[in-house]
């Protein structure tokens, strides 16, 4: 019989067991990792000394790089509260307490960043003099320090207090009675024990994500007016849902409210481009709603950032911790705006107001207003809350600090407040809500939300479901937004067309793919041009090893429509793709009449090359790589020559080959210049021409506008670093 068992849970997930000693270690663990470890069994109920409980992981052996193919490597943060919590490790009385930590296995590096990542996942921010430096005032921190003392049990603990660590360096480590982990190259992993060994590898192939653990079916949704998408009602234990969220849409903008794991799936089966999300509204900092943040600040644009001061400070230092960078890196990937809080913030006229909730890190609730015809429609969003009961246990009393009485009264009745529809909290406990609480709620409707587990009857009597996709509609739409999209993109392409001739082309049908639907096939001479509006494509070429996603608002078949020449790629639908057809004769008189033929060429021949790298073959819209492309300037070195890098560009090889100093041959559609245009470092590295080569230039003011560069680069930094 083996001594050690290892099962692969997922791409990039595995499971490894040591009966003997007792021994269980998460490979792995990115977000939604304890979903995929419930899903093959791996988590499961036991009970003793009528005490039930979960069994699972007591040890996570981190991976070596931090993100891959975009994604987060290691979110430590619910499996350790899974065994902390959930088994009763740190539980006093608990059967399963027998004084053993969680380990965390890993890189120096690695370990150190989990460490202070879960400290701010647990407390967010830990002083008053943090939260004076935030911007709050002495009263509300000196209430608030009290209130965050109370959720832990009297004290802010070092991670060190909850965690047992080992360092993986060079040669074998020993983690527990005998068994021993080495590294045998990144990200691949030897584990033995008394003679016997398994190899693990937490790498993910090319172009492959982590997997979503629930099924996601695809949704056409429409673009309203004032309108609730619902995209998650589950919690971070739920294996078969996202986690609360919710999509609002205003006069056609897409918002999100909080960003939980497989933000990018989730999208995607809405039929929502990345690059369509306007806003994001932050209600704190816990995996469950932060998780998908990296997916947001790898958009090919800077979102907008929305939360109250506190609130931004505690996710800026959760997520700098997490990719141990400054804290102005935060900035460098969204547009930020503080939100006052107990008031109505004014957005282009959409009006939010967020709302001070109890929570062991900075939690605002918030609620969303319109002003129609009779009057303000209102949308609320409680996440997370907490039970009337834990807060009434947290009133200040002589012997010690607390909730003042005025400051309770306060939150039940914010709590309380009317809404036309309202989703609320109700995963109970101590940092949840309480269904009962809400029992005389008079708002119009009242959605469940934020729990593993099926609704109780009583629940259903006070509140409804809302299933993944639904929507409510708390303005009605009397327009379609789609149309809208057409003109700002035709604009956006053609700013110099006029106005005639962009009606002849606006004047055609708006088609509907299915997912999985073949646009235009490869070698195909198409007789219409396609303007996607939403949704995303898939463009294939296997030959070459083309395989990009574009974004809402591309062109499709621009140069083949109008040269009658064979496609060079697939394009493919990858959800619902609303697209306007334009027939290529109309489109052929439109570039006629407005010269655009030579710009439209060249245009074309520069994007093709960008769109075969990976740099920019993700997040990058169509216009956005139009207005790349109109940047880009050339240049020529001979054989021999030495590049000069100084300047404040990034130089695309078009033609030829080029070597570092490092000895790292790099040739067509390969990039450097890389540390000074995007990363606004200075480079070591020096280039030198081996065959004739031709460059494009592209300013770096532009590319660091653009934050998925950003994110491209310092991923590729660190596998080549070996960190």
């Amino acid at each position: 019989m083996r001594k050690i068992k290892m099962i692969e849970v997922a791409p990039g997930i595995s499971w490894i067991e040591v009966p003997e000693v007792d021994l269980r270690i998460l490979c792995g663990c990115p977000a939604d990792s304890v979903k995929h470890l419930m899903k093959r069994g791996l988590i499961v109920f036991t009970e003793r000394d009528g005490v039930k409980y979960e069994l699972g992981p007591n040890a996570i052996l981190l991976s070596d790089v931090l993100l891959q193919n975009g994604e987060f490597s290691s979110m430590a943060e619910f499996p350790v509260l899974q065994m902390l919590y959930r088994q009763g490790m740190i539980l006093p009385g608990h059967p399963n307490n027998n004084g053993q930590k969680p380990l965390l296995i890993g890189s120096k590096d690695q370990v150190h960043a989990q460490m202070e990542y879960i400290y701010r996942g647990n407390y967010g921010l830990v002083s008053k003099e943090e939260m004076l430096a935030a911007g709050a005032d002495e009263a509300t921190a000196d209430e608030q320090m009290a209130m965050k003392l109370r959720f832990a049990f009297g004290a802010i603990r070092p991670t060190e207090d909850l965690l047992d660590t080992r360092v993986v360096a060079d040669g074998a480590v020993e983690i527990m009675d005998g068994v021993s982990v080495q590294r045998k190259q990144q990200n691949v992993f030897e584990v033995s024990y008394e003679g016997e060994s398994v190899v693990v590898d937490l790498n993910l192939s090319d172009g492959k994500g982590y997997e979503v653990p629930y099924p996601l079916d695809f949704h056409n949704v429409t673009r309203g007016y004032f309108s609730v998408l619902h995209s998650g009602q589950g919690d971070g234990w739920d294996p078969n849902r996202p986690s609360m969220s919710s999509i609002l849409m205003f006069q056609g903008k897409v918002y999100l409210i909080d960003v939980g794991p497989n933000v990018h799936e989730n999208l995607a089966a809405l039929g929502i481009s990345l690059n369509e999300i306007h806003g994001l509204f932050h209600t704190h900092t816990h995996d469950d709603h932060f998780a998908g943040l990296a997916t947001l600040a790898r958009s090919g644009h800077r979102i907008e950032y929305y939360a109250t001061p506190l609130v931004r400070a505690s996710v800026t230092k959760k997520l700098c911790a997490l990719l141990t960078v400054e804290p102005e890196f935060f900035e460098k990937c969204f547009n930020i705006n503080d939100l006052i809080l107990d008031e109505w913030n004014n957005i282009d006229g959409l009006e939010v107001r967020p709302i001070f909730s109890p929570h062991p890190v900075e939690t605002t609730i918030m609620r969303f207003r319109s002003l129609w015809e009779d009057g303000y429609h209102t949308y609320a969003h409680f996440a997370d809350i907490a039970a009337f009961s834990v807060i009434d246990g947290m009133l200040e009393s002589d012997e010690l600090p607390g909730l003042k009485a005025e400051t309770i009264a306060k939150i039940k009745n914010d709590y309380l407040e009317p809404a036309n529809t309202k989703k609320i909290d109700i995963g109970g406990g101590m940092i949840h809500g309480d269904i009962e609480d809400f029992a005389g709620d008079l708002s119009e409707k009242i959605i469940l939300s934020h729990s593993a587990v099926p609704y109780t009857d009583r629940q259903k009597e006070i509140g409804s479901g809302a299933p993944f996709g639904a929507v409510d509609h708390l303005i009605p739409i009397y327009q379609n937004y789609v149309w809208r999209f057409a003109v700002e993109y035709l604009k956006s392409y053609f700013p110099t067309a006029s106005d005639y001739y962009m009606r002849i082309l606006l004047n055609n049908k708006v088609e509907l793919f299915n997912p999985e639907a073949i646009i235009l096939k490869e070698g195909a001479v198409n007789s219409e041009v396609f303007l996607t509006l939403t949704g995303n494509v898939e463009m294939l070429g296997a030959a070459e090893g083309v395989n990009c996603i574009l974004y809402a608002g591309t062109i499709i078949g621009e140069n083949s429509g109008l040269l009658k020449l064979p496609s060079p790629y697939t394009y493919r639908s990858t959800n619902f793709v609303q697209a306007l057809r334009i027939p290529s004769s109309l489109f052929k008189v439109f570039v006629s009449q407005n010269n655009l033929h030579d710009e439209i060429s060249k245009l074309e021949e520069r994007r093709d090359l960008l769109n075969r790298m990976p740099l920019f073959s993700e997040a990058i819209s169509y216009a956005l790589k139009n207005k790349i492309s109109h940047t880009m300037e050339s240049m020529s070195c001979a054989a021999g020559e030495t590049v000069n890098i100084d300047q404040d560009a990034l130089f695309i090889i078009s033609s030829g080959v080029v070597e570092d100093n490092f000895e790292v041959q790099l040739s067509v559609a390969d990039y450097f210049g890389e540390e000074r245009s995007i990363l606004s470092h200075e480079s070591t590295r020096q280039y030198r021409v081996v065959e004739d080569a031709e460059f494009y230039l592209i300013p770096g003011g532009l590319l660091r506008e653009i934050p998925i560069l950003l994110w491209k680069v310092m991923e590729g930094h660190e596998r080549r670093a070996g960190k």
